[in-house]
């Protein structure tokens, strides 16, 4: 019926109102101003500009940090196994250099949908956005609790991660740059006492070569000689001597009590660092909150 009343010429609409009361229809005035039902979407104020603004930026930082997370994985991954077809050192599954490479390429992602999201103000990349983020701070929100929870299983858990670390020692670099910088930073030596190195193979004074019987130079007290140059021998024959003369060249304590230490110190900071992350994410996620809103 519209249509109809569009293609009829407005003179007989003129004729007929004239002849009736003099007044136009509503229908001839909706012809006339049709924005009077069609309204022009509103023009975005200057806060949504600045607010979609600081949306892309903020995610454009979170890419190129997924990005470069994703490049140290790769390149750890690659640095240990650069022929595709060649001898593997570590099974894939087992390298922590993959976990750098999961982190990386979610990050990406999610960044990714969200600088797009923002860009080209699409619902359904912000919608993604905003659901990614979520998920990880549910995620985040749940770990914590479980440490909380789990706090005597989580000791038992890391107690075995320190002795994977020993008895794998030789056999995967980054463990070894682990437990080097453990051994180190904290001044330990083993999980429990110095002696824990005798169930490495490697070390054990049975097996064959020059670091039978000895112990990494983490462990030492003085890993310089005259204080400059790197001694690597300077833990070698100290599993067979006495306790006494082995204080004089290592540690003889165990990383196990000394990191349990370390960490209940670093509470506070491991916290603080907690909500730092999460709150980072809820203000990506109320940008864009409001992005889509405007949209």
């Amino acid at each position: 019926q519209a249509s109809r009343l569009v293609e009829l010429p407005y003179s007989s609409f003129d004729d007929d109102d004239d002849d009736d009361d003099g007044h136009s229809l509503p229908g001839v005035t909706a012809e006339q101003d049709p924005g009077v039902w069609y309204p022009g979407p509103p023009k975005a104020s200057p806060l949504s500009h600045c607010v979609r603004y600081l949306a892309f930026l903020w995610n454009l930082l979170f890419l190129l940090l997924g990005l470069l997370i994703l490049a140290v994985g790769v390149w750890g991954l690659l640095a240990k196994n650069p022929l595709p077809g060649g001898e593997r050192g570590v099974p894939l599954g087992s390298d922590p250099m993959l976990l750098f490479v999961l982190a990386g390429l979610a990050a990406s992602a999610v960044s990714l949908a969200g600088c797009l999201g923002t860009v080209r103000a699409s619902p359904c990349l912000l919608r993604f956005f905003l659901g990614a983020v979520l998920v990880f701070g549910g995620l985040e929100v749940l770990g914590g609790l479980l440490l909380l929870l789990a706090r005597r299983r989580l000791r038992d858990a890391l107690r075995d991660l320190l002795l994977l670390c020993l008895l794998r020692y030789q056999e995967d670099p980054d463990l070894q740059f682990l437990v080097d910088e453990v051994q180190r930073s904290l001044q330990c030596c083993g999980l429990e006492s110095y002696r824990d190195w005798e169930s490495n193979l490697y070390f054990n004074c049975s097996a064959p070569g020059a670091r039978a019987c000895g112990v990494p130079a983490s462990c030492c007290q003085h890993p310089l000689e005259n204080g400059s140059v790197p001694n690597a021998q300077c833990g070698f024959g100290v599993l067979g001597l006495g306790p006494a003369a082995a204080g004089a060249v290592v540690h003889l304590g165990g990383c196990g009590a000394a990191l349990g230490s370390w960490l209940r110190g670093q509470a506070g900071a491991i916290a603080a660092g907690a909500s730092a992350l999460v709150l980072v994410e809820a203000v990506g996620a109320l940008m864009a909150l409001r992005v889509l809103r405007d949209i």
